[in-house]
């Protein structure tokens, strides 16, 4: 079955530098994330063709204002500009920025190639419906493309605080712009059913349940799938930090039907990303 990974950061030396950052150190070291291995991108590239995943979103990150983390686009866009056919890159985006972050947005899209944007309001320490957000939420719009918010229990980041990312902030966000595609990554764990009816009510909302598959209630994310929601989950692994073929056979015990097997592995993720 073809594939596509809407959240992937290769396992390269540089990516995984961030297991020293402020924001996440506790987090990996709590789950040894040290011990995991690098891989020089060729092998991995070998690797995703071996397990039929056609195309992996690589998320730019940049966190610089609140946890001194500035991700690199030119970084991103250097991981795709070297396999075109397999990665597709995503701008990071910082909200404190203000309208310096709306030019890299445009500068990581018209210049570089980049297909999307990415932000982390958990790390801003600011809702996902602040105003801070809007001017990119509006440049998504006008570039006419999609944007991830992450989402999930931030757990073991310093000062961070979930209630930032519940989707009943998204669900704003949603109805003031309704041409913007939303994905949620992380399924605004532990919000399920919220995540759930914010996907059915908005056309423009989808979302990822990377890392909290198993997670307790998390069954409520097949169910919807299987019931309400087929169009509007992707699979996404959250590589490195959850080995993405350690993922696909997760995905494989799922109890999804064949036909919704088929849209959360590919064909919703193909839609958004206008293959």
């Amino acid at each position: 079955m073809k594939v596509i990974d809407f959240r992937f950061r290769p396992n390269t030396p540089d990516v995984m530098a961030i297991g020293e950052s402020k924001m996440f150190k506790a987090l990996c070291d709590s789950i040894n994330f040290s011990a995991k291995k690098t891989q020089p991108l060729e092998e991995i590239v070998e690797e995703l063709n071996q397990h039929q995943v056609e195309k992996a979103v690589i998320l730019g990150r940049d966190a610089e204002t609140t946890y001194q983390w500035k991700g690199s686009n030119d970084g991103v866009a250097a991981f795709v500009n070297k396999y075109p056919n397999k990665f597709i890159g995503f701008a990071g985006l910082d909200p404190h920025k203000g309208m310096a972050a709306v030019r890299e947005l445009n500068r990581s899209v018209n210049e570089l190639g980049l297909k999307g944007a990415s932000i982390d309001p958990y790390l801003a320490k600011i809702y996902v419906n602040d105003a801070k957000y809007y001017p990119i939420y509006a440049k998504c719009c006008e570039l006419d493309i999609p944007i991830v918010i992450t989402t999930g229990p931030a757990s073991l980041v310093p000062e961070a605080v979930i209630d930032h990312v519940a989707p009943r902030y998204i669900d704003f966000v949603a109805r003031d712009f309704p041409e913007l595609t939303i994905v949620v990554s992380h399924g605004a764990y532990p919000w399920v059913n919220e995540m759930i009816t914010v996907a059915q009510r908005n056309a423009n909302v989808y979302f990822d349940m990377s890392e909290y598959e198993f997670f307790p209630m998390a069954e409520a994310y097949v169910q919807g799938a299987n019931t309400i929601i087929s169009d509007k989950l992707l699979f996404a692994s959250a590589h490195p930090f959850v080995d993405f073929k350690d993922a696909l056979q997760s995905y494989e015990k799922l109890p999804f039907t064949d036909e919704v097997r088929e849209k959360v592995m590919y064909q919703n993720a193909a839609r958004i990303l206008k293959l």
